[in-house]
């Protein structure tokens, strides 16, 4: 009789698992690392942002200046790419921007496809364009210049209302800075 109860009534050192207790347990413990965690995640994620953005500026900059000492003290975009005239409307001058400093060019700012005996200048920036502003979600926008034709790069400043379009560009004075309403630490990213 003992036997027979035995099979119908196994004794609890013969089970095996987890109790709902301790299951309870290890999710809240769960719980608790990945609400430290998360947090650490995206503050990494936007000092990325950050250092990606930094970086473009500068690798931007630099081959605008390189332009400049080049092509006889004249910043990309202040001449059409396609005969080396003045640009006369900020839709001209944003497109011979991209271009002079994506293809090869001559001492006129005119461009070329190809390497050639005239056109031995350049690209200023590999793969044929420009780097995104990472803060930009539309990547579309994120290669766009807002281009203005004045010289006075104070006054431009102060008026110019953040927007969406990446990039800003000024070229007869050759400022170029991010163009988006975001900051990060309190730190707007036009003033990077």
């Amino acid at each position: 009789m003992k036997r027979r109860c035995q099979k119908l009534f196994p004794t609890v050192t013969d089970s095996s698992g987890f109790t709902l207790i301790e299951m309870l347990i290890v999710i809240i413990i769960l719980g608790i690392l990945a609400m430290v965690i998360i947090p650490q995640i995206s503050v990494s994620t936007d000092d990325a942002k950050v250092s990606t953005l930094k970086t473009n500026l500068t690798g931007i900059r630099s081959a605008i200046e390189v332009y400049y000492a080049q092509h006889n003290q004249t910043y990309p975009g202040m001449v059409l790419e396609t005969d080396g005239t003045t640009a006369t409307t900020v839709a001209t001058a944003a497109n011979a921007f991209i271009k002079q400093l994506t293809q090869y060019t001559d001492d006129k700012g005119v461009v070329s496809g190809t390497k050639t005996a005239t056109a031995i200048y350049g690209p200023y920036i590999k793969g044929g364009v420009l780097p995104g502003n990472p803060f930009v979600t539309d990547t579309a926008k994120s290669i766009l210049v807002s281009v203005a034709l004045t010289d006075n790069v104070t006054t431009v400043r102060a008026q110019v209302a953040p927007t969406d379009n990446g990039w800003a560009y000024w070229p007869p004075v050759g400022v170029f800075f991010a163009n988006d309403a975001g900051s990060t630490n309190s730190v707007t990213h036009m003033s990077y």
